[in-house]
Order: structure tokens, then C-alpha cells, then sequence
């Protein structure tokens, strides 16, 4: 890999095979700059909190197999009481059991509507043949880490004429759901097919040309599945509100496993010198950049960066760190294999700790307890050149899917 180009890294404890992936993607002779946050870990291709930028060409596997997940925060107007007695906890639990739905191939047996069904669905075979299955299934939350929590939200400034203060909120993770499945492995499998040159370990960073057909379809289905994901929550929190009868004070979200254009610094490059002798900066060059668990961290921009389900999230306003390509973790990132976790862990100490955070957890797996998580505050410390906290987010109750993933009715 001698024409590696040069990548930052973000946090100390990473683990081995997530730098060899990374490096491996800074080998790509349409790689132009990357960044490594501090959640990361081993994905397929590119490792989950890497953020490659591009010449020109679009990779599947380094957007993700669930294209456009998000997170999303609501603040209802619900007395925190809600939250700390057992008639309120029980009247939330109904809410999420009524207004969204958990496991593999959940969906809802009388759909959902949002105006993202009016979109055209005919820019790629994939969603124009999975938009019925993506109808039924707009507003759930699918497995794996996905969830939805109430929790509450302590704000350290005034945020979007929200006052300082602590408040009742509702948050969620989950993405593009099966149809966006569908669209990253058919062009996952098409970029493949047309870069036999690449090696073994490198054949699923396969990218495709945006100045071609198929490039520009997958372009195009992403984006309409990052308008999917968006109305995916959208439907979640309006109904949960509805359900509960409470009033939005506040909505914040973002989006990672995504592709944007945008103009970079790339390291290395000439640099321009200022006015009077004054140190410069480097040029700015147009990319595609990839953010595979990543965070957007423009300057302003505000984040949601989630823990686990006994640790908080946190609220965050981006810096435009240049040399982070403008990103941030997006969680706290994994410290064991889902199959370790079943094999090594159990349930006595997972509830043991969930009581002693506060936290009624409905279902979950034991592949999403705790123990399987960095240390968020730990990923929030090694990235404070990158983002500052404005809220802290504890959760109180939580949902995710039940373990053997069924899918709910």
C-alpha cells in the first residue's frame, strides 16, 4: 500500500482490524482524504466511523448497508413525573407498543402515510420494486442496535427558544429499513462485479463512477432512502405525540451512513499563503464524502451521539474540525462481536446495572446490552476538537428488539 494516502485518527483504543480496514480504503486510487473517529470498529468495507472522501465515485459499502440511519430527539411537553412512576411509565410503554414496531421484516399491517410515497420510486429496478414493502414497513424500528427510548433531557443553553432546563424527550435510531438493505447489497454486488481488479480484502470497497448510469441510480436511490429514513422517523414521533396527546417543544436530528458532495482540505496539498506573510490554508477541493457511522459536524451544526441503553447521548453543536472532514462518532462504537456477546454475557448482570442506571429496559437482545459498548464519556473526551456538548440525554425507558429478532405484529 505504498500509495496510501495519509488519514487522522480520533481516539486511542481502536482496535486492529478497524485501522487495517481504514487503511486499506486510504489505498483506493479514488481515495483523496479520510478520518477515523473514536467509535470505530470493523464494518464491512470501510469500518464504522469512517468517513472517506472520494474522486468522483460513490462506494456502497462505505455509505452502509443501512442507508440514511439517524437519530432523532423530540421534546414533548410531559411532566418529567411521567417518567419516575409507574402509571406514567406504563402509559409511555403503551405509546411505543401502539406507534411502532421492532424485529426483522416488521411492519405494519395498516401502513403508514408520509409524502415521502409521492416521490418517484422509479429511479432504480431496487426501490421502484420495494416501494410497497417500504410502505409497510414506514414508522418501525427494525433490529439490531435500533431503538426508541424516553428519557430526559437536561439542556445547558437556551436551545431553539427551549430554555435551560430538563425536560421529558423522546429518542430514536433506525434507518432505510429492508429497502434500504435491498439498494446497498444490489449496488453493492454491481460495483463488485465491475472492479475485478481488487484484491480479496479490498473487493468490498468497490466504487462506482458518478459519471456513469449506475452510479448515478445508486446516487439517486440513496438519497430517496435518506428522504425514507427521515419520514421513517417522522412517523414515529408524530404518532408517539399523538398517542400521548403531548406538544413538540423541540426537534433535532441528523443522519450518518451517507454520501454528500461537498468541498474539502485535502492533507498534503500546496498549501496557499495568507496576506502579509500570515500562515494560509489548504485549498479546498470538491468530494464525495462518505460518513459510515459518522457524524456531520459542520461549524453549528447540531448532532445527536447516543451511548447504550444504561449511558446517556449527547446533544452536540459541530466545531468544522477540517482535518475530521466536518464529522464526529456517532455513538459509542463496539467492543465485542454480536456472537461473542450471546456466548460470554448474561441477562443477571445486564438487568443488575440497567437498575441501577434507572433504566426499565421492554426487550432488547443480549448482543445490545451495556457491556458490548465503549465507554461514551471516554468517546466524548477524545473528540472535543470536533464537537461541544449543549444537552445530556439519560435514558429512563427503552425498547429495542426482542432477541431472536422477531418481528412484532
Amino acid at each position: 500500500m505504498a500509495n496510501r494516502i495519509p488519514y487522522r485518527q480520533w481516539g486511542r483504543d481502536l482496535d486492529a482490524q478497524s485501522i487495517q480496514q481504514m487503511e486499506r480504503a486510504c489505498a483506493l486510487p479514488v481515495a483523496v482524504a479520510a478520518a477515523l473517529m473514536p467509535d470505530a470498529h470493523v464494518g464491512y468495507g470501510l469500518p464504522i466511523g469512517g468517513v472517506l472522501a472520494t474522486d468522483n465515485a460513490v462506494i456502497p459499502y462505505a455509505v452502509g448497508v443501512d442507508i440514511a440511519c439517524r437519530m432523532k430527539l423530540t421534546v414533548l411537553d410531559l411532566p418529567l413525573g411521567t417518567l419516575r412512576h409507574d402509571r406514567g411509565t406504563d402509559r409511555l410503554k403503551k405509546a411505543i407498543s401502539a406507534e411502532t414496531r421492532f424485529g426483522l421484516g416488521a411492519r405494519f399491517k395498516k401502513p403508514r402515510h408520509h409524502p415521502v410515497l409521492d416521490r418517484n420510486w422509479s429511479v432504480s429496478p431496487v426501490t421502484r420494486k420495494a416501494k410497497d414493502k417500504a410502505w409497510s414497513q414506514l414508522g418501525t424500528s427494525g433490529s439490531g442496535n435500533h431503538f426508541v427510548e424516553f428519557g430526559e433531557l437536561n439542556l445547558k443553553e437556551p436551545l431553539k427558544g427551549l430554555d435551560t432546563g430538563t425536560y421529558l424527550a423522546l429518542l430514536s435510531h433506525s434507518g432505510s429499513r429492508g429497502t434500504g438493505a435491498m439498494v446497498a447489497s444490489h449496488y453493492s454486488r454491481l460495483a463488485m462485479s465491475l472492479r475485478p481488479e481488487l484484491s480479496r480484502e479490498q473487493r468490498h470497497l468497490a466504487w462506482l463512477d458518478l459519471d456513469t448510469e449506475p452510479g448515478q441510480e445508486y446516487w439517486a436511490a440513496m438519497e430517496l432512502m435518506g428522504h425514507y429514513a427521515e419520514a421513517n422517523h417522522a412517523c414515529i414521533h408524530r404518532h408517539m405525540a399523538g398517542h400521548l396527546g403531548a406538544e413538540v417543544l423541540l426537534d433535532l436530528e441528523n443522519h450518518h451512513n451517507f454520501a454528500w458532495k461537498e468541498k474539502i482540505s485535502v492533507p498534503g496539498q500546496h498549501v496557499q499563503h495568507g496576506q502579509h506573510g500570515q500562515p494560509g490554508r489548504r485549498p479546498d477541493r470538491k468530494a464525495i464524502v462518505h460518513r459510515k457511522g459518522a457524524t456531520p459536524a459542520g461549524p453549528g451544526v447540531l448532532g445527536i451521539i447516543p451511548g447504550s441503553m444504561a449511558s446517556p447521548a449527547f446533544v452536540v453543536r459541530g466545531k468544522g474540525n477540517r482535518d475530521a472532514m466536518n464529522s464526529a462518532a456517532h455513538g459509542a462504537g463496539r467492543v465485542m462481536s454480536r456472537k461473542r456477546a450471546i456466548r460470554s454475557l448474561d441477562w443477571q448482570d445486564a438487568n443488575r446495572l440497567l437498575r441501577e442506571k434507572g433504566v426499565t429496559l421492554m426487550s432488547a437482545g443480549l448482543d445490545e446490552v451495556p457491556f458490548v459498548y465503549k465507554n461514551i464519556e471516554a468517546v466524548m473526551a477524545a473528540q472535543t476538537d470536533l464537537v461541544e456538548v449543549v444537552a445530556r440525554f439519560e435514558p429512563r425507558l427503552v425498547k429495542m428488539a426482542p432477541a431472536g429478532e422477531r418481528p412484532e405484529d
